[in-house]
């Protein structure tokens, strides 16, 4: 028989079989949340994405106008290094078409498709690189622009760029109502129209370590775009092109692969090298601003060569002792990703002239600017100073050219009752200003009355006045 207490505590105790419904039911729900969320399968139309594509490949009439302008507006941004003119050119381009076809007619084996995509890809090449090599060639403006120079050799983050904006761009497209701001963003982000621009630079002044690094990056962009383009169409399940005979499907399949592998292995390698490099180069940075630190030294300049392992540093100020430089070599050696790396030191203290040679001229101007910069307030001052100064001498000097032999003589004759003229300054205070006034003194003849004397001396002052120029002068008369 059950107490009262015993019946209290089995009518506490939670249902297990509804506790547990409601944990499934709740887990089920998360899962479903999140399967939705990255769902791309159910929103996605493949038949009008294939025709989509394919509608973008052609390049022929308007597209092959709209190419030559966007190429002569990405010429004239990188020329004149404006950022904002570049992104219009890269906005109107049509590059992106022929990449994704590629990608996407490997995908289905469709090799009709990926025909025409490698002839239009290949004309548009040719055309942007021959229209931008035009353009320069005739411009007179072949500076070397940050805008150029950013586009001569392609990074780990170029790759990152290309395979994510790839990604976007023919996941957008899949999608039943394609989003135009991503593809928009995607030309923006890749950017593969200011490489060719920079190929054509490149040949037009003859340089053909830039034309190379340009078309590098290119094709970097353009490998890698196709790439996320041909992963996004089978993980899509993109149905394959069949063909009637079923011995020509098959070696037509076998060609994708094999150039679907051709496209994947030597981008891989690529990726790996370049972060490689990116690794070292960012190693190297870290240990220089963490290690190489030493009291009145100052590094000015470093280089580094992935190829050849050698980190070159430039000091200037006091030289640093060689015990701590094999200090900082032994702690380089122990440096993850820097072991193998060569340490070499150049200081401004170096007399056998290896420092100068070894310092660039851009490194000495930049030094040099930078001091100016600093000073430019206090060398304007001065100089204004200095200017001021000398005006200030100019107007005593000329103050102080009194002609007073030519002055005396014609007062003679035009003042025959003074007996004697001199002229002095008197510097004068108020305890807040000082001045400087010019005095004429004089001594009056023998007879000469009062009323001659008043009527002479208003008549002087004047006269004085008119000969001297002068505003303010002072006339005393001896006793």
């Amino acid at each position: 028989m059950s107490t009262p207490d015993s019946n209290k505590d089995i009518k506490v105790t939670p249902n297990d079989e509804e506790f547990n419904s409601v944990k499934l039911n709740t887990w089920a729900n998360i899962k479903k949340f999140i399967s939705e969320l990255f769902d791309m399968k159910t929103d996605s139309d493949r038949d009008a994405t294939i025709e989509a594509v394919k509608k973008d490949i052609p390049f022929k009439g308007h597209t092959a106008w709209i190419l030559i302008f966007s190429i002569f507006v990405a010429s004239i941004g990188l020329n004149v290094s404006s950022t904002a003119v570049v992104i219009g050119a890269m906005l109107i381009s049509p590059l992106m078409g022929p990449i994704v076809g590629i990608g996407l007619s490997v995908a289905i084996n469709d090799v009709e498709t990926l025909r025409r995509s490698l002839i239009n890809l290949g004309v548009m090449v040719f055309l942007s690189v021959l229209t931008a090599f035009l353009y320069f060639r005739i411009s007179p403006l072949t500076e070397e622009t940050p805008e150029l120079l950013a586009r001569t050799y392609p990074t780990i983050l170029d790759v990152l760029v290309a395979i994510f904006g790839g990604l976007g761009l023919i996941v957008a497209k899949t999608k039943s109502g394609t989003i135009a701001s991503v593809i928009f963003g995607v030309a923006i982000a890749t950017a593969l129209m200011p490489p060719l621009c920079t190929v054509g630079y490149g040949l037009a002044i003859g340089n053909m370590q830039y034309a190379g690094g340009a078309l590098y990056l290119f094709s970097i962009n353009a490998v890698f775009i196709a790439l996320a383009t041909f992963i996004v169409s089978k993980l899509l399940r993109f149905p394959m092109v069949r063909y009637a005979n079923s011995q020509r499907r098959k070696r037509i399949a076998q060609v994708a692969s094999l150039i679907a592998l051709v496209v994947m292995v030597p981008s891989i390698i690529l990726f790996i090298n370049l972060l490689e490099v990116q690794v070292f180069e960012n190693k190297t940075k870290e240990f220089i601003r963490d290690e190489l630190t030493y009291d009145g030294a100052e590094v000015v300049k470093f280089t580094q060569d992935f190829e050849t392992k050698n980190i070159d540093i430039y000091f200037i100020g006091q030289p640093v002792p060689q015990s701590v430089l094999a200090e900082w070599r032994s702690k380089l050696k122990e440096t993850a990703k820097l072991e193998e790396a060569n340490l070499r030191i150049y200081q401004g203290t170096d007399q056998s002239g290896a420092f100068a040679e070894k310092l660039s001229g851009e490194v000495k101007a930049g030094i040099l600017e930078d001091l100016y910069v600093k000073n430019e307030k206090t060398i304007r001052d001065k100089d204004d100073r200095i200017e001021f100064l000398e005006n200030e001498i100019a107007n005593l000097t000329v103050k102080d050219k009194v002609p007073f032999k030519d002055l005396s003589e014609e007062l003679q004759i035009q003042f025959a009752e003074i007996s004697s003229f001199g002229y002095s300054k008197k510097i004068v205070t108020d305890f807040k200003k000082i001045d400087t006034i010019p005095v004429f003194s004089i001594d009056w003849k023998n007879g000469t009355s009062r009323k001659q004397k008043e009527e002479h001396r208003t008549r002087l002052e004047a006269w004085l006045r008119y000969k001297m120029k002068l505003d303010t002068l002072q006339i005393e008369e001896r006793p």
